[in-house]
């Protein structure tokens, strides 16, 4: 393996990976401790059937793959994700306290975020013998293994790091079923993207808000992840029983479940999203706005978050969640159940909202638009 002074210019995720691991490395037991936590809202380690996954047939969607994999392999961004004259300086000591608690834990948890999709793709590339997917798999590692490396690169300049090789070893896989793994994995790409492009678009248009000049790369870190989603679309579109019949309800639970974990996760940063100038209803709304239009590219359904339900049951839910959050770290048990009962409730009526169905088109290819 070649020595690689910078994951931004790795051709692989192996080589993205060690690049990471010589840079100037400043472990830290807080941000590591931060990303090893499981719970329902933190980014989570997965692994399924890769047999299972071997076996797919990309023939009944050759063409669009063919167009996706040559477009993954010209590789856009080598070379994007790394620090350059338009980094500027960071006061981490004069940022604003609470801001700066929040936006590293917004740091942690998308480097966490992306090094799991690292670990599943780069495991899948390991075990497979399927040319198709393990090529698939193999850019997509080397992918997030880059946006790993360039957010521990931000992380560092606060004294800070996660120890990515420590999590690796260490933090615990959820199994999910492969098709499971394509509702979940496909969502958490758009809507990456969708957040991603539309914090970009707003600080395009409002620059003095850039706090950090991370959000500088986000256009093109965003279209990764537009790519990315477009890979399982296609996954998907090789069985047509996976959108089909009862899988319908699989797709409307996930849908369900990524949108309130998104909107729960983001009210738990209001010193951050005030410095963005967004307002966190309005940033949701946005993105599930965007999210909701890309996905019928290969989902049958989309949610109805106009109806007059969406919105209560969200708020609703947020409450219970801070709620929990209190009756946890002071070990009240009866507000622990009551708080458990009223998110499972407000869970429970947002599910119910009855779908949007509309006809999924002949071809799910797609190129970034917003």
């Amino acid at each position: 393996m070649k020595d690689m002074t910078h994951s931004a210019d790795a051709a692989t995720v192996e080589e993205a990976l060690a690049a990471d691991n010589h840079q100037g490395i400043v472990d830290s037991e807080g941000a590591t401790a931060l990303a090893m936590q499981n719970t329902l809202l933190t980014p989570r380690f997965y692994t399924t059937d890769f047999d299972e996954m071997d076996a797919i047939d990309v023939t009944p969607v050759r063409r669009d793959w063919d167009l996706l994999i040559d477009q993954m392999k010209s590789d856009p961004n080598k070379g994007h994700f790394k620090k350059n004259e338009d980094w500027d300086h960071v006061d981490w000591d004069g940022m604003e306290p609470k801001l700066k608690a929040e936006f590293i834990d917004f740091l942690v948890s998308s480097c966490t975020a992306e090094f799991s999709g690292c670990v599943l793709y780069k495991e899948m590339k390991r075990r497979g013998n399927n040319e198709d997917i393990v090529t698939l798999f193999q850019l997509m590692a080397r992918d997030e293994a880059r946006h790993a490396g360039f957010i521990n690169d931000a992380l560092r300049e606060a004294g800070i790091a996660v120890n990515l090789g420590f999590l690796t070893q260490k933090k615990k896989y959820t199994y999910f079923r492969p098709k499971f793994i394509y509702y979940a994995t496909y969502l958490s790409e758009k809507i990456g993207y969708a957040r991603y492009i539309t914090i970009y678009r707003h600080l395009e248009q409002n620059p003095e808000l850039r706090f950090h000049p991370i959000f500088k790369w986000f256009k093109e870190w965003c279209n990764d992840e537009f790519s990315h989603g477009e890979a399982f679309a296609l996954l998907m579109k090789t069985d047509p029983k996976l959108t089909s019949g009862v899988n319908v309800w699989w797709i409307k639970f996930f849908l369900t479940a990524v949108y309130a974990t998104m909107y729960v996760r983001d009210h738990q940063r209001p010193a951050f999203h005030a410095a963005l100038g967004v307002d966190p209803d309005w940033y949701a709304h946005e993105v599930f706005t965007k999210t909701s239009a890309i996905s019928k590219q290969v989902f049958p359904i989309t949610l109805d978050i106009d109806h007059p339900r969406w919105q209560k049951g969200l708020v609703a839910l947020q409450r219970a969640n801070a709620d929990l959050a209190r009756a946890k770290k002071t070990g009240n048990l009866i507000k622990r159940i009551g708080a458990t009962a009223r998110a499972a409730s407000a869970f429970v009526s947002l599910f119910t909202i009855p779908a949007v169905t509309h006809r999924v088109p002949a071809s799910s290819r797609m190129e970034p638009a917003y």
